[in-house]
């Protein structure tokens, strides 16, 4: 079985790449399948096929539109195209961005009516809001894979797709790698974080849509709750400013990208992320996995997971009070001896790279009968 999976570029801090390089790695196990990666460029691509498809582009939109253009007059030398981009004619496509539209909606909420209206006007999201149509109505689609029951529901509304077309597999996590063993990669001693201290980490890029503000205003009432902020955001100095402005900077630290991300985990006793939109980050698996509790919201696929105050917490991405009120209760929690940690590890660890890929795989076989 000849399998392509389609992936643009690699980004070693993004979730899809992540999940990308997973299920390749994973897939490459089985014989049966002869696997390669259509993109226009990847790091640590050994013991994958790599098919390169780089065109020229001046912009954004050209460098959309030449990759799919490009990327799509490969599909015929495949049994099954699996798309994780926007592009007609594949055979599945992976929704692990979710519905743009759904997206544009939540992010005009931080934006001005200025910006919002040059929003409106942009070709770019022009561009992807039509190639979306016409991937999801294109006769060759077969399979929609969704990350979440969020994501699956959202595009059945909007695009009438049958139930029968779309699927939940949810991302996959290496349970020995990410396990409450990541304790033993804390660098509270480095940070200067007292060993008792309550810590949350951030993991994500993208700080303003993925709720670096909301995150640092919910631990303005609680001065003895740390926050750390990993990934890379161009932008990263206008959330420290704020940090400072709030009067939390003393407790706050700005990691930039971390090479290893159990780094982070095994410092923090808990994740927040207030995003305004996120299918299912893999970082909400990869902690819940390390035994963190999850503070997440509505708008994150992350979200069907959490019980309230067992697991986590959701509240509305821009609603600081409500996460000021949430970290109270877990604060209160882990005063009257809660194991937050046992509830959040159980929740992660039937969702293995192994059960991922037999899922994958049953699905392909299931195409091609």
């Amino acid at each position: 079985m000849k399998l392509a999976i389609v992936r643009q570029t690699y980004n070693p801090n993004g979730g899809a790449e992540r999940f990308v390089s997973r299920a390749l790695n994973v897939l490459a196990q089985d014989t049966e399948l002869d696997g390669t990666l259509i993109a226009r460029q990847w790091e640590d691509a050994a013991g994958w096929q790599t098919l390169t498809v780089n065109p020229p582009f001046r912009n954004r939109l050209s460098r959309e539109l030449g990759f799919a253009e490009a990327a799509a007059a490969q599909f015929d030398g495949f049994d099954i195209v699996q798309s994780h981009e926007r592009i007609p004619g594949a055979t599945i496509f992976r929704a692990g961005d979710g519905v743009h539209a759904t997206w544009l909606e939540q992010y005009s909420r931080i934006l001005s009516p200025l910006a919002r209206w040059a929003q409106s006007l942009s070709r770019y999201h022009r561009y992807i809001l039509h190639a979306e149509a016409q991937m999801f109505t294109h006769p060759q689609l077969r399979k929609v894979i969704c990350n979440s029951k969020m994501v699956r529901d959202d595009i059945a509304r909007r695009f009438a797709l049958p139930e029968d077309k779309l699927t939940v597999i949810y991302n996959g996590v290496d349970t020995a790698h990410f396990s409450p063993d990541v304790r033993a990669f804390s660098q509270r001693d480095a940070l200067g974080i007292a060993r008792t201290a309550p810590v949350l980490a951030y993991v994500g890029s993208g700080f303003s849509r993925k709720g670096v503000a909301t995150a640092l205003r919910a631990i303005v009432p609680h001065p003895d709750v740390w926050l750390l902020i990993a990934g890379r955001d161009k932008h990263a100095r206008k959330f420290e400013k704020l940090a400072a402005t709030l009067g939390v900077a003393s407790r706050v630290r700005f990691l930039g990208p971390v090479a290893d991300v159990r780094q982070v985990y095994g410092t923090a006793d808990a994740l927040i992320l207030p995003t305004l939109y996120d299918p299912f980050p893999n970082v909400c698996v990869e902690a819940l996995a390390c035994g963190l509790p999850l503070l997440t919201s509505h708008g994150c696929g992350a979200a069907e997971w959490i019980a309230e105050g067992v697991n986590g917490w959701v509240r509305d991405a821009l609603d600081s009070q409500g996460y000021q009120q949430a970290i109270g209760e877990w604060l209160n929690g882990r005063e009257q001896g809660v194991n937050y940690s046992a509830a959040a590890r159980a929740t992660a660890e039937p969702y293995t790279l192994d059960r991922m890929a037999k899922e994958l795989q049953a699905l392909y076989r299931d195409l091609l009968r």
